[in-house]
């Protein structure tokens, strides 16, 4: 059988998509976006997906800038924590991408938190918006939170939340070890 585009554009995953995100912290808590749905609540680390051309470190620095508030320059750190590979089916009309979820540390002071935000909108394909909330969260706690990607018990076995990471590649996310919500 010969491929034509057309072959290649339905078939699950052919498309790789990039998302940087990071787990920002304060002393020993983390901020996550707690996402409300009818039938699910869920918690992401801000970030979002890189735009055709972008170079990584600038599509970060735009997404914490435009979830938080956040000006990368003024936080401590920025080093690469986690890779997660994502192959997870999901409701929609077109195939699902694979994502390269990146996943990078930052430390700020309680100064800096205090500036801030504490919602964050997420615009939706119709072109309304869904309302995230910064929660700041003991990072130790985080284990059995419903997160995506599922970085939860990583999280919470830190030592610290300064402590180095050995292995940046996390168990892919497949159709087999979860279930889209």
């Amino acid at each position: 059988m010969t491929s034509t585009p057309e072959t290649f554009a339905a078939a699950p995953f052919s498309r790789i998509k990039i998302r940087t995100g990071a787990l920002v912290f304060c002393g020993g808590d983390v901020a996550l976006i707690r996402r409300d749905r009818a039938d699910s609540i869920h918690y992401t680390p801000p970030g979002g997906n890189v735009e055709h051309g972008e170079d990584l470190g600038a599509a970060l620095a735009r997404e914490l800038t435009e979830e938080l508030g956040l000006d990368v320059d003024q936080a401590e750190g920025g080093d690469l924590m986690w890779v997660v590979d994502q192959r997870v089916t999901r409701p929609g009309p077109t195939p699902p991408p694979r994502k390269l979820h990146l996943i990078y540390r930052f430390h700020i002071t309680p100064e800096l938190r205090a500036t801030l935000a504490e919602t964050e909108l997420d615009e939706l394909p119709d072109g309304s918006h869904e309302t995230g909330v910064i929660e700041w969260i003991d990072y130790r706690e985080t284990a059995e939170l419903p997160i995506f990607p599922p970085i939860g018990p990583a999280l919470a076995a830190l030592p610290d939340s300064r402590a180095a990471v050995t292995d940046t590649a996390l168990d892919a996310v497949t159709d087999d070890n979860y279930t889209w919500v």
